[in-house]
């Protein structure tokens, strides 16, 4: 991390010694880089922007199974218009939702959601559209995975004759009307871990993703017994034993992304609440479900373990709710996320904010920007997921135009994990020409070296404003996909602005500006 006289640096950085003096690059990973100004009225340079694009039951994509492909990709890239609308920089994507896949996988048959048959080739690959498409708009695909749930059906016998819990009936638990993998039988364990690889070693995808889905109660009525029996010796009881089954789940999974793809972002998305304060100490001051326990989920016990990059608890309550409050949770998590380097990011409840049968507190417009303003008061939070792409679509009581409107004015570069913040930047661009036009300020950049960045970073400082700060992301004017050469028009750009421009990898490091231009 930089230090406080680095940051003092680079607050009064000048604009003529702007692009020499102190490297971007050396500033990635610092507070003052990563989050604004202490006062928290700065927007910040990072933050996640995320949006979460569920597949299961066809809730956002495919709307309904059986569309044609034409149909299909036109609904993504429609997904993708909304999400550069609201200023987001990330989706999170499900192509796993119940054992099978959005790809042609070596493990697993093709998903129902996108044909409605299990098993039948949509005729195309969507996990190579779906991640192709994304990053052609410079944003991040996260893919988004269910690591335990086979099919929200209970009949094994309605499963492809093909699908793993078909030729292994013994890795089948059914539950609630559903049917699970068994996390308690270790090759079930390997196996889901090798189905999901599949994915992340065959495709270019930004980041791994795990919902709140483990075990799916806490009740012996899952029947797990002769797993139990096989493999619990020497746990105290079985909630103990299925708690261990999920961190080496967590565990493993760290272990093998890191071996296979280190640039990969690992997360997991839990549930709100580790542990009430009446149950443990430790816990926050709640009285919801519990994931330690109801779902045997350690929460955080893996980020002070450090087995996530990030974490982002889905914090799906309004400030002031008596049984799990807001503005308890994010301070509680915020403690639980400091000095470990795993990021947190909150997810938000899109799906809540004017929907019928919500509290009153949810028909107030102005909740969801409320959440983001209280997290600048906490610079652990790192940004936010909204869950899921229909309800940021519907837009009620407009909850989300005025979350865009508050709090996402400018574009924000993407996370840059802090294990991988001190790797090679990319090389710093030329910026050739910066020129009045029609329709604005059209800047002509160029990509240096052999390997193509992935976005390009524009700063734009009016001479009338003085000294400029690269770390004020309010002089952050685009974050535009990059290519060899790049014409990108400013349309709020005019005559004695001066641009710097720089380029940005998919893990989000950051060149050295280029020298500037001044439009004339």
């Amino acid at each position: 991390m930089s230090s406080p006289t680095r940051r003092s640096v680079l607050r009064g950085l000048a604009l003529a010694t702007a692009a020499t003096a102190l490297p971007l690059s050396a500033l990635a990973s610092s507070p003052a880089f990563a989050a604004g100004s202490p006062d928290g009225h700065i927007p910040p340079l990072r933050q996640m922007r995320g949006m979460w694009i569920a597949s299961v039951v066809n809730i956002d994509w495919p709307s309904k199974s059986g569309l044609t492909v034409d149909q299909q990709k036109a609904e993504y890239l429609a997904w993708l218009d909304l999400a550069q609308a609201r200023k987001l920089n990330s989706v999170f994507v499900q192509i796993r939702p119940t054992a099978d896949a959005f790809w042609p996988s070596n493990f697993e048959p093709w998903s129902e959601y996108l044909t409605g048959v299990q098993g039948q080739d949509p005729g195309y690959d969507p996990l190579g559209f779906l991640v192709e498409e994304t990053h052609r708009r410079g944003m991040a695909f996260h893919a988004w995975f269910n690591p335990y749930r086979v099919s929200m059906q209970p009949d094994p016998a309605k499963l492809h004759p093909e699908h793993p819990g078909r030729k292994h009936p013994d890795w089948i638990v059914s539950y609630g009307g559903k049917l699970y993998y068994n996390p308690g039988i270790p090759e079930v364990r390997a196996f889901v871990q090798d189905a999901m690889m599949d994915a992340i070693t065959r495709y270019d995808i930004d980041g791994l993703h795990f919902d709140d889905y483990f075990y799916p109660v806490n009740t012996t009525a899952f029947d797990d017994s002769a797993a139990f029996a096989q493999y619990g010796a020497g746990f105290p009881d079985l909630a103990a034993w299925r708690r261990h089954n999920v961190d080496l789940l967590v565990q493993e999974m760290q272990q093998r992304v890191r071996q296979a793809k280190p640039e990969v972002a690992w997360g997991i998305s839990p549930s709100g609440i580790w542990r009430n304060k009446s149950t443990d100490p430790l816990g926050s001051d709640t009285a919801g479900g519990q994931s330690y326990d109801n779902l045997h989920a350690d929460t955080r016990g893996w980020v002070r373990k450090g087995w996530l990059d990030y974490i982002a608890p889905q914090i799906y309550w309004y400030i002031g709710q008596s049984n799990a409050d807001y503005a308890k949770l994010i301070p509680w998590w915020s403690g639980v996320a400091s000095g470990t380097g795993v990021q947190l990011w909150i997810g938000q409840a899109a799906y809540k904010a004017g929907a019928d049968g919500q509290p009153a507190e949810w028909f107030q417009p102005g909740e969801l920007t409320q959440h983001l303003t209280l997290n600048r008061n906490h610079p652990e939070v790192g940004g936010d997921i909204w869950f899921s792409a229909v309800d940021v679509r519907e837009d009620r009581l407009g909850s989300l135009s005025t979350v865009a409107t508050d709090h996402y004015t400018r574009p924000a570069l993407g996370p840059l994990l802090p294990r991988l913040a001190n790797g090679q930047a990319p090389r710093r661009p030329v910026l050739a020409t910066a020129r009045r036009v029609a329709g604005g300020a059209e800047l002509h950049i160029v990509a240096t070296g052999s390997t193509i960045p992935f976005q390009f970073a524009v700063f734009r400082f009016d001479r009338q404003a003085g000294p400029g700060d690269f770390a004020d992301a309010r002089n952050l004017v685009g974050l535009v996909p990059a290519g060899r050469n790049v014409r990108w028009v400013d349309p709020e750009g005019g005559q004695g602005a001066t641009y710097y421009v720089a380029a940005v990898d998919q893990v989000n490091r950051i060149s050295e500006p280029s020298d500037g231009r001044t439009v004339r």
